[in-house]
């Protein structure tokens, strides 16, 4: 089995980047591979114009903040935040001017005498995050760094994160399945699958024009709708869902029809491009089962069965159904994403 595929990345000096995919993507691999954790079995890896492969991790200059922050449980905040200034002989004035600096930096001067089992996993983190900011390094790794964070601190310690790697100037790879985490931090991302790079882009790049069926299904929240079609012409040129229709002017049928392998294709909608009405709907609308409502305050998503599969629209919070209701659908044609069935590929 092969962890990482022909992996090909250029990350640029002082940028944020994310690698970003579901669990088995090898997004942890290849920090390892950077780190000099694992050596790779073929391919090269520089910093600037250096060739890495034979350098140990701690001549990498690289500082890596883990999912399970990996604190010295015996030593307290102020001893595992200096422990790397010791192992490199700092002065011990100089170690303690930096640990406070750091600590001040990241609001945990006041857990500095307290040992891990004493603090909060916000509060844990934070030292794990201080103890790789204190040795300055060229390149900071993080692995999932906010996964055992709770809802409510990760939201504040991603702005935290992305504030401070601007501030420190330096450069950060960060590992993350969380979609969410990779748009609202990265400079730009890469998703991964199956060990290898399906897309690079800015997060905005990659939810607009996702390379593929896999990409769009993975990026945003709720994910992307698909609809299985066919491309017709009859006296008009249509895509056929059989549960709706959707006309194409010359154009867009053109298009298809140079890049499509088959009349096989695939409709992406996203859930906020679903939608939904309760009267007056547009032609080619099409007539769909209320199956649950989940109110979130700002936006409603509406489920909705067709046949024996669940779609996802999301509406406005004044927006009134039951479940059980019978609505009207529409999709429109200039906000849909259009894939290859075959090969999966995005067509537009």
């Amino acid at each position: 089995m092969v962890a990482v595929d022909n992996v090909n990345l250029e990350i640029k000096d002082q940028e944020f980047f994310i690698l970003l995919g579901p669990s088995g993507a090898g997004k942890s691999t290849v920090l390892n591979l950077i780190a000099g954790l694992e050596t790779p079995t073929s391919g090269y890896i520089y910093f600037d114009d250096k060739l890495m492969n034979d350098l140990p991790p701690e001549k990498r200059d690289v500082a890596m903040v883990f999912q399970t922050y990996a604190l010295y449980p015996h030593m307290n905040a102020f001893d595992n935040i200096a422990f790397p200034l010791k192992v490199r002989k700092y002065p011990k004035d100089e170690i303690k001017r930096k640990v406070y600096e750091v600590a001040k930096m990241l609001k945990i001067t006041y857990v500095l005498n307290k040992k891990p089992y004493e603090m909060s996993g916000g509060e844990r983190q934070r030292v794990a995050l201080a103890r790789a900011i204190v040795r300055e390094p060229k390149v900071f790794l993080f692995d999932e760094p906010l996964s055992n964070v709770d809802a409510k601190l990760r939201v504040y310690m991603r702005a935290e994160l992305s504030r401070l790697q601007k501030d420190l100037k330096t450069t950060a790879i960060y590992v993350t399945h969380d979609q969410v985490e990779a748009m609202s931090m990265g400079d730009r991302v890469a998703v991964m699958n199956h060990g290898k790079v399906i897309q690079v882009g800015s997060p905005i790049e990659i939810f607009k024009k996702p390379a593929n069926i896999f990409v769009a299904g993975f990026i945003g929240s709720p994910p992307m709708n698909f609809f299985p079609c066919r491309l017709r012409t009859n006296e008009e040129k249509f895509l056929d869902a059989e549960i709706f229709k959707l006309p194409l002017d010359d154009e867009l049928y053109k298009l298809i029809v140079e890049r499509a392998t088959s009349d096989e294709l695939v409709i992406g909608v996203r859930p906020n491009d679903l939608l939904v009405y309760t009267s007056d709907a547009p032609k080619w609308s099409f007539t769909a089962e209320v199956y649950a409502i989940e109110p979130l305050g700002t936006e409603t998503i509406v489920n909705l069965k067709i046949k024996d599969n669940i779609y996802k629209a999301v509406v406005k919070p004044e927006f009134r159904a039951w479940i059980g209701d019978k609505v009207k659908v529409y999709v429109n044609p200039s906000k849909m994403h259009l894939f290859d069935a075959k090969t999966e590929q995005a067509i537009l």
